[in-house]
């Protein structure tokens, strides 16, 4: 039976959970991730972990956050005056934004805190400093 490589375009069903057994992701109602081995496009680890895995084999990894999303930098959350919002906005706690810098480039933030006056934006992924682990099943090589 052939096993996967790197190179190879493979699908896998997972399931990430963080250390509390949360689960933050999962493909089991949907269709199985498909990626190529090696191309970058995943976690790392998560694509090593897949190499020489068989179909229909299965397997747990765990990634630290290091080697995953990397740390929670506290230097990337700030707190924004009430007033840089629009007026007809209502910002929420868990919220993603997009945020337009200056120069007209923009990236995702979450909302970390609402009060009366101030909203706190967090610019790191949301699963940065946190250790992950995932189940990965290989469905099929190909």
């Amino acid at each position: 039976m052939a096993q996967a490589k790197t190179g190879d375009t493979v699908k896998v069903h997972y399931t990430g959970k963080m250390d509390d057994g949360t689960v933050f992701d999962t493909s089991a109602e949907r269709e199985p991730l498909q990626f190529k081995i090696g191309e970058g496009q995943l976690i790392a680890d998560f694509e090593q972990a897949v190499v020489g895995m068989n179909p229909g084999e299965s397997k747990t990894v765990q990634i630290p956050s290091d080697r995953a999303y990397g740390p929670h930098h506290a230097e990337m959350v700030l707190a924004v005056d009430r007033s840089e919002f629009p007026s007809d906005m209502d910002p929420k706690v868990d919220q993603r934004l997009q945020v337009q810098q200056q120069d007209g480039h923009s990236f995702a933030v979450t909302v970390t805190d609402v009060s009366e006056t101030k909203v706190t934006l967090d610019a790191n992924h949301p699963l940065a400093g946190k250790d992950l682990t995932f189940d990965i099943q290989l469905t099929e090589i190909g």
